[in-house]
């Protein structure tokens, strides 16, 4: 998602929940994204878990981003949307996790703890390095309009 254009672009990333990103700033944000499996559509699943991550769900025109393989050898495909929403506001689903590690005891913890509006220079030091791409792509998509 992003709002603005040009010179006041602004892009949503969100950051991922649980105790290992606790502390992590710098290179841990990320678009909202999800697995999709094989026969479901890629946009289809890209909203769902948009809404699944921020309790929001996104409408509008969607133009793609094409795909990026992470470091993992992950392959997240990615599509813009122009919207709006309060980052204080996100609700995300939640995963169990045994935590502290061997201790027996399950917690359950947000998928994503927060998101925020970032220009693109700031999200470019805020994302994932596999996923700068599409930060790069979306500043080109606004400026050709």
């Amino acid at each position: 998602m992003y709002r603005g254009s040009d010179a006041r672009l602004a892009v949503l990333l969100v950051h991922p929940g649980g105790p290992f990103w606790a502390r992590k700033d710098l290179g841990a944000w990320s678009i909202p994204k999800g697995e999709y499996a094989a026969g479901e559509d890629p946009l289809a699943v890209a909203q769902r878990e948009f809404a699944e991550e921020t309790g929001v769900t996104p409408r509008g025109e969607f133009q793609p981003l094409g795909e990026v393989v992470q470091a993992g050898g992950k392959r997240v495909s990615a599509w813009a949307v122009e919207g709006d929403l309060d980052p204080a506001t996100i609700v995300s689903n939640v995963f169990e996790l045994e935590w502290p590690p061997r201790s027996g005891r399950k917690r359950s913890f947000p998928e994503v703890d927060r998101a925020g509006w970032f220009s693109p220079e700031e999200a470019r030091e805020k994302i994932n390095a596999g996923q700068r791409a599409f930060v790069d792509r979306l500043v080109a998509l606004v400026r050709t309009g």
